[in-house]
């Protein structure tokens, strides 16, 4: 099995109220439809999130230029956010960045070539062999997506250390002028942040003297779940303004129709049910897809308070987000020889499940 090491986020120094947010991204979204501010405000204060971090100061947004003033300051943020991530992860796990013989970056919220993995090698002073893969595209599902694709290589590499770092500066993606109820649920539910994980192969966890007290879960198994004809459910439209959300409002619809199949056939296969899992660690991706969750697998009302907390504290974060409610989790300690699994969805429309083993 792979284990994990060590997870830890990080977000940026600018943190506000969803109240004070929504007075200026209403300004910014709506430009002079102010009919609609009425909508913007019921929309943010049904979020389920209380406070945000920015990657910008929040005055800022106002002024912001076009699609390419955006990226560079993704880049420049993004980069410093990763290597605060990876630095405070690898501490945890006791490793330095020596160590590190692959790293996996994810994000959807910009773009750069060379890769933020690759800005990340000399900043974090990574071995010049460390092999590199960048990951574009899986959106929110990428933190548990990751994790999963790490799992597959670090199957075949047991000595291996692996590095995953997620990176969405959601903020940036703005729209101006844009009044759609897409674009304002997406200016009041996802904020900015990064998260690291640091997984190991079996024979290096065997040395490092891993698990040690469910503080350093095993990866058991995973299962990817493409759901057809879903392409329009959640993505984006990219142009000259950047970044366009594609939100339907037929998420929690998909979540309802497929996820509970999908997690008891993913069980079954381990000789487990539902019912066996002692902990869930569910991307938040909302209020009423994190209920469609809860009603997909019958759940007891408070299997999800840690997702519904990190919302509340952070916002959603995109593929970054599963991450820090796993380091959530961590820190209260779940019960050592438990299972628990660890979900998330995102655009195509799709599902990764990890099974976990605290």
């Amino acid at each position: 099995m792979t284990t994990i090491a060590a997870v830890r986020g990080a977000l940026p120094d600018h943190a506000h109220s969803q109240d004070e947010i929504t007075a200026v991204f209403g300004d910014v979204v709506l430009g002079k439809a102010l009919h609609r501010r009425p909508l913007l405000e019921r929309v943010h204060a049904s979020a389920g999130v209380t406070r945000r971090h920015l990657a910008l100061p929040l005055e800022s947004y106002a002024e912001l230029g076009g699609f390419g003033a955006s990226n560079d300051v993704f880049i420049d943020v993004g980069v410093c956010l990763a290597e605060r991530a990876i630095r405070d992860a690898l501490d945890a796990a006791g490793l330095g960045a020596g160590d590190v013989d692959l790293i996996m970056s994810t994000s959807v919220t910009g773009v750069a070539a060379p890769s933020l993995d690759a800005r990340l090698v000399p900043r974090l002073g990574l071995r010049p062999d460390v092999r590199r893969l960048p990951i574009f595209g899986l959106g929110c599902v990428a933190g548990a997506a990751g994790i999963a694709r790490l799992h597959d290589i670090l199957r075949g590499q047991p000595d291996a250390v692996a590095v995953l770092v997620a990176v969405e500066l959601c903020s940036l993606t703005l729209q101006r002028d844009d009044t759609s109820t897409a674009n304002l649920v997406a200016s009041g539910l996802f904020g900015d942040g990064a998260a690291a994980v640091v997984l190991v192969g079996e024979h290096r966890a065997r040395r490092m003297g891993l698990p040690a007290g469910g503080l350093a879960p095993r990866v058991v198994d995973t299962r990817s779940r493409f759901y057809p004809d879903t392409e329009r459910v959640m993505g984006w439209d990219i142009g000259e303004s950047g970044f366009r959300i594609v939100l339907a409002p037929t998420v929690a619809d998909v979540v309802e129709k497929y996820l509970g199949d999908d997690v008891e056939s993913f069980l079954a296969g381990h000789g487990l049910a539902i019912g066996d899992i002692d902990t869930w660690v569910a991307h938040p991706g909302g209020p009423k897809v994190i209920d469609a969750i809860v009603r997909a697998l019958d759940l007891p009302a408070d299997a999800l308070d840690v997702t519904r907390r990190s919302l509340a504290a952070v916002g959603n974060l995109s593929s970054a987000s599963v991450l820090h409610v796993l380091q959530d989790t961590l820190a209260g300690r779940p019960t050592p020889g438990t299972p628990g699994l660890l979900l998330a969805l995102g655009p195509g429309f799709c599902a990764e499940l990890v099974l976990l083993e605290w």
